[in-house]
């Protein structure tokens, strides 16, 4: 007889990292197409960090499991799957539950994780991976030889983004804060630190026909200086709005206003075209290409970590039960790399 036990952590509303609740209970049975996955790694995303303020803009009502990906082990399996899955590394993406020691999801839901890349390796490319893969190859679809701009290049997106882009031979010019400037030298990366001088002018010096590409997750007046920087032809991809993290009023407006200014953008005749990134487009659409898509994409990325154009970046290492910790040194912006939860 199987004795574990689910241990969940629950976010009960708008509160502090400290206000995380621990909750026990029975495991999950999965259903039919369903399995069980045995977390081995979680992490802390952006997500997570705007959930806690209630200012992710589709969020479910409170309270709820947060974890937007997770790595683990098949550990049981429902009816109508491949009782042979049993046991083996897979990744998800769930957008909430993931903060959990065990996890239920749609077996067509689950990527499997190739050997030589851990748990904890994979995990740091989940959400991340998909995302910048994906922005890169999918939305902007970069070309050797081109030059790209990518905000927040330190971070987790923005990191894994510049190395698949220098992989694809695609020169990179990264904002970051100084600390970050010699480890992104070290990749290829042209920093600018974005806390000093006038960016979009240390841009056009740097690309003074424009760049082929912008990555923005700031948001607001960045958005707009991302739209004037791209050459004819170039690709703004907008995919967040960092910069009103800490706004109060609707949370669904900073998005509106991203949308609104893209689709303006995109009926001028100048051969420049403007995306607003989300990585959950289509699944309503078309559940079976959106699934498809998005196993032969984190696929590749697994790849690229597998071969070494991406190295996955860890920044520590917490149990589960230390989520408030975790969430805590997220929201600091003292780390690099991705803070990983372990059962």
């Amino acid at each position: 007889m199987n004795d574990e036990r689910l241990v969940q952590v629950v976010l009960p509303g708008i509160v502090a990292p400290e206000g995380l609740q621990i909750r026990h209970s029975a495991l999950p049975e999965p259903g039919p197409g369903q399995i069980v996955i045995a977390m081995e790694a979680t992490g802390v995303s952006f997500a997570e960090q705007q959930m806690r303020r209630g200012r992710y803009y589709d969020q479910p009502p409170f309270p709820f499991v947060p974890g937007y990906d997770l790595v683990g082990r098949v550990f049981s399996t429902g009816p109508g799957v491949d009782p042979a899955l049993a046991g083996r590394r897979v990744a998800a993406l769930v957008k909430v539950g993931a903060w959990a020691s065990h996890v239920l999801v749609d077996a067509q839901d689950a990527v499997e994780v190739p050997d030589g890349v851990t748990a904890a390796q994979a995990e740091t490319v989940v959400v991340n991976g998909i995302t910048a893969w994906q922005m890169l190859h999918r939305t902007a679809r970069v070309r050797a030889g081109q030059t790209v701009l990518v905000h927040g290049a330190g971070g987790g997106v923005g990191s894994v983004l510049v190395q698949l882009a220098l992989a694809a031979g695609v020169n990179v010019i990264g904002t970051a804060s100084s600390r970050h400037h010699d480890a992104l030298r070290e990749l290829g990366v042209t920093p600018l630190d974005y806390r000093a001088g006038d960016v979009p002018a240390r841009v056009r010096e740097l690309a003074p026909r424009g760049v082929d590409a912008v990555f923005d997750h700031v948001g607001g007046r960045s958005v707009i200086d991302s739209w004037h920087l791209l050459a004819r032809g170039g690709t703004l991809v907008a995919y967040g709005s960092a910069s009103t993290r800490d706004d109060t009023g609707s949370k669904q407006w900073p998005v509106l206003k991203i949308l609104a200014r893209t689709w303006l953008w995109n009926t001028l005749p100048n051969g420049r075209r403007a995306h607003f990134y989300n990585i959950w487009a289509g699944r309503a659409l078309n559940e079976d290409r959106f699934r498809a898509r998005l196993r032969s994409d984190l696929t590749e990325v697994f790849a690229a970590v597998g071969r070494g154009d991406v190295t996955a970046r860890i920044a520590a290492r917490l149990p589960l039960t230390e989520a408030a910790k975790a969430l805590r040194l997220a929201e600091s912006g003292t780390v690099g790399g991705k803070i990983v939860l372990t059962p």
